[in-house]
């Protein structure tokens, strides 16, 4: 589904529960999205990245949800944060 969505433009985001040991498909998804496609978000409350998993989700752990996403891309993680202060700006328009 990430590759389709991807090959007709669409932005995908992802929370902190692509961190989880057990979200294998989401990591798949995650890795199949191209890095000008991808958003991180911190919306959903009971998503909280790894290791802070059960506590509520906050934006200051939004660094743990861009490591892991920056490392299954295999991009560092300065270059991958300025793809996505790019891409949120696409979407969202200048902050």
């Amino acid at each position: 589904m990430a590759r389709l969505c991807a090959a007709r433009g669409y932005y995908m985001s992802f929370a902190g529960n692509v961190t989880f040991t057990n979200a294998k498909d989401l990591r798949g998804a995650a890795a199949a999205a191209p890095p000008e496609l991808m958003l991180v978000e911190t919306d959903a409350p009971y998503l909280t990245p790894v290791p802070h998993r059960g506590k509520p989700n906050a934006p200051y752990l939004i660094p743990y949800t861009l490591r892991f996403l920056a490392g299954l891309h295999d991009l560092g993680e300065a270059a991958f944060a300025e793809r996505l202060d790019l891409n949120g700006r696409a979407v969202f328009g200048a902050w």
